[in-house]
């Protein structure tokens, strides 16, 4: 069940990554950042509210936020702080780079899951797990060839470091959540709570010395109705996601090589909305990295 789970987190951040490349086209990155992370946390602050006062009708829906010590919430600061410097890295890159470039180099997070979750957590795919793995991994190799031909240097953008970088810190939390789910027993939705509480505050940090003593900056940002969804379509893959890694059974680096599955929609759909380029080619990728998904979920 917890590789289900993990495709319907797919599906939602699929549909996330489509919202966040309107949001961010030609728009200010932090404040529409802002703007889907606290669009998150007032669709949670309702279970947050519900569970002080219908404890127990919150509980039997499996949606109660549970009151958690100091040490917790420290350890859940660690994690706002490794993914908001992600989101500054992976939004300025969107902002820049196709939609067909960047989600494909996001896919790489596997690579940086699995040497973690290998030295980590001693996790042991069989022999077809580890096939469709690698699948996957060379797929999104074969993307960085065909976004040359759309006049992207990988060695010399500036922005294609950024999205590195962002894969990286995104490959590390999950790992991280992995501590937070299955050792610290953190339940999704009060994961998810006091996570979007803290970042929103980094957030604010990083503003108040970057966008909000600017006019200049504050009249060119262009409120956009993706800008919530956003957050809502995040929070929703999130909860899905969560839930996989309470299975003690789920491993991490297969789970997180089965959210990449979000690239179908990236592709194709994103592809015709924003007519980018070369996207019968990356249907090559694509098929690699769909069979990779097939022999981890059916092996």
């Amino acid at each position: 069940m917890w590789m289900y789970l993990g495709l319907l987190a797919a599906l939602f951040l699929g549909l996330h990554n489509l919202c966040k490349k309107h949001a961010v086209q030609g728009n200010e990155v932090f404040p529409v950042l802002l703007g889907t992370i606290s669009s998150g946390f007032l669709l949670l602050i309702p279970f947050y509210m519900a569970s002080h006062f219908f404890k127990e009708e919150m509980v039997n829906i499996d949606f109660y936020i549970t009151d958690i010590p100091w040490k917790t919430h420290g350890f859940i600061l660690i994690k706002s702080a490794i993914m908001a410097a992600s989101w500054v890295l992976a939004y300025q890159a969107l902002k820049h780079l196709p939609i067909t470039i960047v989600t494909p180099i996001r896919s790489a997070g596997p690579f940086f899951t699995f040497i973690g979750a290998i030295t980590i957590y001693q996790e042991k795919p069989n022999l077809y797990q580890w096939i469709g793995f690698f699948l996957i991994i060379l797929s999104v190799m074969l993307y960085s060839k065909i976004g040359k031909k759309e006049g992207i240097n990988f060695k010399r953008n500036k922005w294609i470091f950024a999205i590195i970088g962002a894969t990286f810190l995104g490959a590390s939390s999950g790992l991280y959540d992995k501590f937070l789910i299955q050792t610290i027993h953190l339940n999704p939705q009060t994961l998810q709570f006091w996570f979007c509480w803290y970042t929103v505050l980094i957030l604010l940090v990083i503003l108040s010395s970057t966008w909000f003593p600017y006019a200049e900056k504050r009249k060119a940002f262009k409120w956009r109705w993706s800008i919530p969804l956003v957050g809502i379509l995040l929070q929703i893959a999130d909860y899905f996601y969560f839930k996989a890694l309470q299975d003690p059974d789920a491993l991490i680096m297969l789970l997180s090589a089965i959210k990449r599955s979000q690239i179908i929609i990236a592709v194709v759909l994103g592809g015709i909305i924003f007519k980018e380029q070369n996207k019968r080619k990356k249907l090559v990728p694509l098929a690699g990295i769909m069979a990779g998904v097939f022999l981890i979920l059916y092996s």
